[in-house]
C-alpha cells in the first residue's frame, strides 16, 4: 500500500491559511487574555470563563472571514470539505494555540457529534441538531461514561431506557459523569441500555438525542480535575423522557455508533496533541539555545541533546502513525489497530515532551510564567481519555495474537505495510 505524503495544493493552501490565522489573529489575543488573567487571583492565571467565551465568539467571526471555518465538514454543510488525512495537518496547526479548535468549530466533543449526526442522523435530526451545531448557534455534549462501571467497557453501561409505547417516549434513568461539554449544551448524545438481554451484548445499547435543558436531567457538578474545571460534568438522570424520533442510528446500535464515533475522534485528539508536542519541543530548543551555563548554551550539554533527540524521534513517529491511521480511515480500510497505536504513542509522547520542556526551563517551567505547566496538567488526561493506555495495549496485543493464529504472520497487526 503506497502512502503519498504530499498535500494537494488546495489542502496546503488551507493549512497555511490556518497557520497564518492562528499566528496573526488568535495567538496575540490569547496572550493578551492570559496576561490579563495573570494579574487576577484565578488558579494559575486562568482567565475567567466569560472572557474565554467572548474571545472564542469574536475569533469565530474572524475565522469565517479568513475562510477557515468548519474545515472538517462537507461544503454543502458550510465547511471546507477536508478529509481526515488533510485534517491531521489543520488540527495540528490549530492546536499550537489554546483555543484554536474551538475557534474553527472543530473541538471535542462537537466535532465527533457533528460527524455522528452527519452519517447516522435522519434528515429531520440533521436539520434540528446538526445545522445549528455547524453554524455555531449551539453546542453539544456526549454522555456515555458512568462512575459505577469501567469507562472502557460500554457494554457494562447501567443507564437504562424503557419504551413507554402509548406515549411514544423512552424513559431514561441513570448516572453519567465526564459528560464533556454538558454545561451550556443545547443537546446531548446519550448512550443507554435498551435491550439488556440482547445477543451479542454489543446490541444492548441505543443512542438518543436529548434536548437540553430537560426535566430529569440534573447537572450535579462540573468535576474539578488537575486542569481545573473543564466542563466535564456529572449528570443525574431521573425519568427523563425522550421521543422515539430522537433515537439516533437505530435501536440497539448505540455501541456500534459509539465505536464508529470514537475511532476517528481518538485520532482527532492525536492530531491536536501533535501540535502541542511541536510547541513544547520548540520551547525546549529555544530555551536550551538561549540559556547560558558555564559559558555555553544548555544546548551544548549532551543530556539536553538527548532530550531533543528523543523528543524529535517520538514526534516523527507519532506523525507517521497519525497519517497512516487517517489514510486507512479515509480509504475505508481496517483502522482500529493503527488508531490504538497512535492513541497510545502520541498521548505518552505529549506527556514526555512537555515534561522535558519543563525540565529544560527549570524553575521558570515550573512557574506559571510560561504555558508549560498548564500544558502538563492537560497532558495527563491524554493517557486516560478515549481509552486508557492499558486498554489500547490489551487491544493491540489481542490483534497481534489473532493475526498470528489466523495466518502465522503479524503483518495485518503491524500496519499491513509492504517494506
Amino acid at each position: 500500500m503506497a502512502v503519498d505524503f504530499t498535500l494537494p495544493p488546495e489542502v496546503e493552501e488551507i493549512r497555511q491559511r490556518v497557520r497564518d490565522f492562528m499566528d496573526t489573529e488568535l495567538r496575540p489575543a490569547e496572550e493578551k487574555l492570559y496576561a490579563n488573567a495573570a494579574t487576577s487571583s484565578g488558579r494559575a492565571g486562568e482567565p475567567d470563563r466569560r472572557d474565554v467565551v467572548g474571545l472564542i465568539l469574536e475569533m469565530r467571526e474572524k475565522a469565517k472571514e479568513w475562510g477557515v471555518w468548519l474545515p472538517h465538514m462537507p461544503k454543502e454543510w458550510g465547511g471546507l470539505g477536508l478529509g481526515i488525512t488533510a485534517m491531521a495537518f489543520v488540527s495540528a496547526e490549530a492546536a499550537r494555540t489554546t483555543f484554536g479548535s474551538f475557534v474553527l468549530n472543530a473541538q471535542a466533543p462537537d466535532e465527533g457529534n457533528q460527524h455522528t449526526l452527519l452519517h447516522h442522523g435522519t434528515d429531520d435530526q440533521k436539520e434540528r441538531y446538526l445545522r445549528p451545531l455547524l453554524e455555531g448557534r449551539i453546542r453539544s455534549c456526549f454522555a456515555m461514561t458512568e462512575p459505577e462501571v469501567a469507562g472502557s467497557d460500554p457494554t457494562g453501561i447501567q443507564t437504562t431506557a424503557v419504551l413507554d409505547e402509548p406515549a411514544g417516549e423512552w424513559v431514561i434513568n441513570g448516572h453519567k459523569w465526564f459528560t464533556s461539554g454538558a454545561r451550556g449544551a443545547g443537546f446531548a448524545i446519550l448512550i443507554a441500555k435498551t435491550d439488556p438481554d440482547a445477543d451479542p451484548p454489543q446490541a444492548t445499547n441505543t443512542a438518543f438525542i436529548v434536548d437540553l435543558p430537560a426535566d430529569g436531567w440534573e447537572m450535579v457538578r462540573d468535576i474539578e480535575t488537575m486542569a481545573g474545571h473543564g466542563n466535564h460534568c456529572e449528570i443525574r438522570i431521573t425519568d427523563l423522557r425522550v421521543p422515539e424520533a430522537n433515537v439516533l442510528g437505530g435501536r440497539g446500535n448505540g455501541h456500534l455508533l459509539g465505536q464508529a464515533r470514537l475511532g476517528p475522534a481518538r485520532l482527532a485528539h492525536c492530531m491536536r496533541w501533535i501540535g502541542q508536542i511541536e510547541t513544547a519541543l520548540e520551547m525546549l530548543v529555544a530555551r536550551a539555545e538561549e540559556r547560558q551555563l558555564h559559558g555555553a548554551p544548555l544546548a551544548e550539554k549532551q543530556a539536553i541533546q538527548w532530550m531533543m533527540a528523543d523528543s524529535a524521534m517520538e514526534l516523527y513517529t507519532g506523525k507517521l502513525m497519525v497519517l497512516h491511521a487517517a489514510y486507512k480511515i479515509e480509504h475505508g480500510l481496517p483502522f482500529r489497530q493503527e488508531v490504538s497505536f497512535a492513541k497510545h504513542h502520541v498521548a505518552n509522547t505529549l506527556w514526555r515532551v512537555v515534561d522535558r520542556a519543563i525540565q529544560v526551563h527549570g524553575a521558570l517551567g515550573y512557574s506559571t510564567d510560561t504555558p508549560l505547566e498548564r500544558m502538563l496538567r492537560h497532558a495527563r488526561s491524554a493517557r486516560l481519555v478515549d481509552g486508557a493506555d492499558e486498554v489500547h495495549q490489551a487491544l493491540i496485543a489481542r490483534n497481534v495474537r489473532a493475526a498470528y493464529a489466523e495466518t502465522g504472520s503479524l503483518r495485518t497487526a503491524v500496519g499491513d505495510l509492504d517494506l
